[in-house]
């Protein structure tokens, strides 16, 4: 294999390397994206309980015996 023919192979080795960085990044970012609006959705949803939760909290008096 002659010079020319290794640095067509290695310059094609590189642009196949740089389009599957490219393409994993691309994942990630859309990842990251989902991860954190899931996030998001997560803590309005525990806010949202801690809201309801108070609303409902029985009151000491109503609450079942231990043995219950």
């Amino acid at each position: 294999m002659n010079t020319d023919e290794r640095i067509n192979e290695l310059e094609s080795r590189l642009a196949f390397q740089d389009d599957t960085i490219q393409t994993l990044n691309d994942v990630l970012v859309t990842q990251q994206q989902t991860l954190e609006r899931l996030r998001q959705q997560v803590a309005a949803l525990a806010k949202r309980q801690d809201d309801l939760q108070g609303r409902f909290d029985l009151a000491d008096d109503d609450v079942p015996p231990p043995h219950y």
